[in-house]
């Protein structure tokens, strides 16, 4: 295991901890490498092994998680999800939660001595469902936030896809925090700030460009909620529902009442994966952001209902 010695991705969470009153807690960055050379990079919090493993939504990376996981104040993971944060890009530009779960399973063996809470947001939830799927010995509960694989993209998807079409460098990151704010994404101006720098570099020209690969895919990112077919399937083709189906560990849906996920596509899940569980929170799609503390909580009484955690 490699720990990056670069440490001003933490410059934030000092302020964090002390608005929530909270310790702060040891936190590094590891990096694993993967057989065909590419990297899996995560945020380990915590000294011991971890029992929570974080996996964000598109277009994201861990520190979306940073709040909750301080808010949780439990040994986790957060994962950067291929082509996102400081995993490496795939050159063949898939990012489909099949082919993600496999990087993040490969991480879990390598970082984790137990099945973990999963909890994934968006993209997150449904790669979880397919490493759950896939790897039922990794997985002791799953928590999907605001997905399903039958979502309406008429709807906070559309915003998605204008967010990330168009220009795919800036002279500023104020240009960027900018157009978050105008389309509803991010909280207030400072949390939008931290998380357009932790999610953007600088380049040799000056220019500054998203850290993710998604961003640079145009045509896939304006697609990437379109079914897509078997052949060459979507972020939300059907194989999601086949996933969740076949999940064994308990499940809940995290339903945002100002996300992605109404309430008739809450239902459709539970009609198709009865065993599941939804629970309704006040907050936007990014609930790691705008609901952390209420996220944290839920995350605490199921790491503590004995689960096997």
């Amino acid at each position: 295991m490699d720990v990056a010695i670069d440490i001003t991705e933490f410059s934030y969470l000092p302020a964090q901890a002390e608005a929530l009153g909270v310790p702060l807690p040891p936190v590094e960055r590891v990096a694993l490498e993967l057989g065909d050379g590419r990297t899996v990079s995560a945020l380990r919090f915590g000294t011991e092994a971890p029992r929570v493993t974080l996996l964000h939504g598109a277009g994201l990376n861990a520190h979306t998680w940073d709040t909750t996981s301080l808010a949780l104040r439990q040994p986790l993971l957060a994962i950067d999800l291929a082509g996102h944060g400081d995993s490496s890009w795939r050159a063949d530009a898939d990012y489909t939660p099949r082919t993600l779960a496999v990087d993040v399973a490969a991480a879990l063996d390598a970082w984790t001595t137990q099945p973990q809470l999963i909890i994934g947001q968006s993209l997150g939830g449904l790669t979880g469902a397919a490493l759950a799927a896939s790897r039922p010995d990794l997985v002791a509960e799953l928590v999907i936030v605001d997905i399903t694989p039958g979502i309406d993209v008429s709807a906070g998807p559309a915003a998605l896809r204008a967010f990330y079409e168009g220009p795919t460098d800036f002279a500023t990151r104020d240009e960027l925090v900018d157009k978050a704010i105008s389309l509803g994404f991010g909280g207030t101006r400072p949390e939008t700030e931290r998380g357009v720098f932790l999610n953007t570099r600088v380049r040799a020209d000056g220019r500054i460009e998203w850290k993710h690969h998604f961003a640079h895919l145009a045509a896939q990112a304006l697609a990437a909620h379109d079914p897509g077919s078997a052949a060459a399937p979507s972020v939300l083709h059907v194989t999601g529902w086949d996933d969740l189906a076949a999940v064994r560990a308990p499940i809940t849906l995290v339903r945002a009442t100002r996300g992605f996920v109404s309430e008739t596509d809450a239902e459709e899940l539970q009609r198709r994966v009865p065993q599941a569980r939804v629970v309704a929170f006040d907050a936007t799609h990014n609930v790691q952001e705008t609901a952390p503390t209420a996220l944290a909580d839920l995350i605490a009484s199921l790491a503590s209902a004995g689960t096997g955690i």
